[in-house]
């Protein structure tokens, strides 16, 4: 039995996804990055806008856009007058105000809203395929070759300084990853669902992993396991395959706390 051509795409593309974003959901987690990745999906409205006006690929704009709101916030907060939560919330609102306002001032553009909000994995094309898995080679290149650093600063800021790691020019790097990364994917899973992508897979891994590597592994696996059973229900019940892949993704959480509460009695 023959598979159709976009079915492919839409798995190759999901494990693409999951590659990245289990790793990095990991690093989200341990250094409370939600909220963060959070604000960069919502400012990549503004990115698809400017796309449009400039008539660039849409990936472009939502990228441009995630790295200058990484840059602006990490400036900031070299300042310490505001709170991170704060700017970044300045920031994710200010950008999707701007959004609406460009969108309401040029009636040209025409967007559609429930690809942007949930994505539409079915949807993707070769080059898509070919940016997530870039973006997954690079994404791990980085992680290897400063795992135990990244680690360091995970543990206490302060101590990895004094150590000799370049704890600012570390984290910057770590949060540009992390805003690439949620780039790249709204258009697979969308942006109002990329970020729990980063934080289910990496919350499930963690009842079972005992070492930073093995969390970060497994919940690599388990995003794989929630596009796979995610792209299976969206097909076979006709659902959303965003929201489907992130349901997966909660039962994938949801029997491995069972099991956890389970081998503890």
């Amino acid at each position: 039995m023959s598979i159709d051509p976009f079915i492919v795409n839409a798995l190759l593309a999901g494990i693409g996804v999951a590659l990245v974003t289990g790793p990095l959901g990991c690093f989200v987690a341990w250094q409370r990055l939600a909220y963060f990745g959070d604000s960069i999906a919502h400012a990549a409205l503004l990115g698809v806008v400017l796309a449009l006006l400039t008539h660039m690929d849409l990936s472009v704009g939502i990228i441009a856009v995630a790295v200058a709101v990484t840059l602006g916030v990490v400036w900031l907060e070299r300042e310490k007058r505001l709170a991170s939560d704060t700017l970044l919330g300045m920031f994710a609102h200010g950008a999707l105000a701007l959004a609406l306002v460009l969108i309401a001032l040029s009636p040209s553009i025409t967007i559609d809203v429930n690809g942007l909000l949930f994505g539409d994995i079915l949807a993707v094309s070769r080059q898509d395929i070919t940016l997530i898995f870039a973006m997954a080679i690079v994404t791990g290149l980085l992680l290897a070759l400063s795992w135990r650093d990244l680690l360091r600063l995970t543990v206490h800021a302060d101590i990895a300084r004094v150590e000799g790691v370049k704890v600012d020019r570390l984290r910057l790097l770590l949060m540009l990853t992390i805003a690439l990364s949620v780039a790249v994917s709204i258009k697979i899973i969308g942006i109002l669902l990329i970020v729990s992508l980063l934080i289910i897979p990496a919350a499930a891994a963690r009842y079972f992993a005992k070492t930073p590597t093995q969390m970060a592994i497994l919940a690599s696996l388990a995003g794989m396991l929630a596009v796979c059973g995610g792209l299976a229900a969206s097909l076979q019940f006709d659902t959303p395959s965003g929201p489907s892949i992130i349901l997966a993704a909660l039962a994938a959480f949801a029997v491995a706390r069972i099991f956890s509460v389970c081998a503890l009695r």
